[in-house]
């Protein structure tokens, strides 16, 4: 009997070591899985890159670049505890779920995702909304140097050596190719050696006035007021009023503006017509108006867009305002809130 227990013992033992040995093997396991490369990370999001450039403007190099940086390559504690790749902090807008993680201060706190994808979506969404950004959206969407540098600007890190830091993830893991027009990528990586050379070489040079001083990176070009157009502006924001038989792609052409991007600015859709008299932004509208007026008075027949067109406004940032969708119709003599 007492030889019986001691071999059930030492059987016991036996399996709880084969236990503890095969648990370790798996967090071993685990544990070397999740380190990703950073090829691997950009093979699994380039076409989320690409996809928000097309959606939202922003190069999908920074894009790239900022995930590669922000998550370790998507190894660091909040992007494999909170699928947050971009280090964004809660915020006072922020209702969703979120994780306690040290950065500046100790205990920040950060928003927490479902996914990753998430993550990427309420990126793109971040940059495109908060009014510090909006600057950004006046360089070309080729001009990662020009972004890298505004970002840094715009306060989105600390780190007084970021936009260094993400250009040069970009140049050397060449993520510019990824920020071209085109149809078939395999095209653009072919190309990549010439690109290079464009992509140095598109900043144009800027004549000096008066004997100033003028930084090129902060440079703003004024819009020529040629072809025929007056350029006016209304909230601080320039526009021209198209001809007859006008385009969007005529006028996108002439002022030397990305279609897309001008699309953008007068929240209509790809290809969508112009009306008469319409008013066709050559900048980015306002978050809200800085005018005197603080309402609105609808005529008959007046959508929200006509109204933010009337103003400079972005129309999400009006229907927000007014607790209306974007493409409401209004009635005669409602009131809408301008700011």
């Amino acid at each position: 009997m007492i030889h019986r227990i001691s071999i059930m013992k030492v059987e016991i033992r036996t399996l709880l070591l084969t236990l503890v040995a095969l648990t370790v093997g798996l967090v071993a396991e685990a544990q070397s899985r999740v380190k990703y490369t950073t090829e691997e990370y950009i093979a699994r999001w380039n076409k989320t890159a690409v996809e928000h450039q097309e959606k939202y403007g922003i190069p999908a190099s920074i894009t790239l670049a900022q995930g590669i940086l922000e998550s370790n390559n998507g190894n660091g504690r909040l992007a494999v505890e909170a699928n947050n790749h971009f280090g964004i902090k809660c915020k006072k807008d922020w209702t969703g779920p979120s994780i306690s993680h040290d950065d500046d201060a100790v205990g920040e706190c950060f928003r927490k995702y479902h996914s990753a994808e998430e993550s990427f979506e309420d990126h793109a969404n971040y940059i495109d909304t908060q009014p510090r950004y909006d600057s950004l959206f006046r360089h070309s969407e080729t001009d990662y140097v020009a972004w890298a540098r505004g970002l840094k600007a715009a306060g989105y890190a600390t780190d007084p050596q970021y936009a260094e830091k993400l250009i040069r993830i970009i140049e050397e893991n060449k993520l510019y190719i990824y920020d071209r027009g085109g149809d078939a990528l395999e095209e653009r990586v072919a190309e990549v050696e010439r690109v290079e050379r464009e992509v140095r070489s598109e900043k144009p040079e800027v004549q000096p006035t008066n004997n100033e001083v003028v930084d090129v990176d902060n440079y703003t070009v004024t819009v020529n007021p040629h072809h025929g157009y007056a350029v006016q502006m209304v909230n601080g924001v320039e526009y021209v009023v198209p001809k007859a038989g006008d385009t969007y792609e005529k006028i996108a052409s002439l002022f030397d503006v990305p279609v897309k991007k001008l699309y953008k600015f007068n929240d209509v859709a790809v290809g969508a017509a112009l009306g008469e008299g319409d008013r066709v932004f050559l900048q980015r509208k306002q978050t809200r108006y800085v005018g005197s007026e603080l309402y609105h008075t609808a005529s008959a027949g007046e959508n929200l867009r006509a109204v933010a067109q009337w103003y400079g406004v972005r129309v999400a940032k009006l229907a927000t305002l007014n607790r209306l969708p974007s493409d409401a119709t209004l009635h005669e003599g409602q009131h809408i809130k301008l700011r």
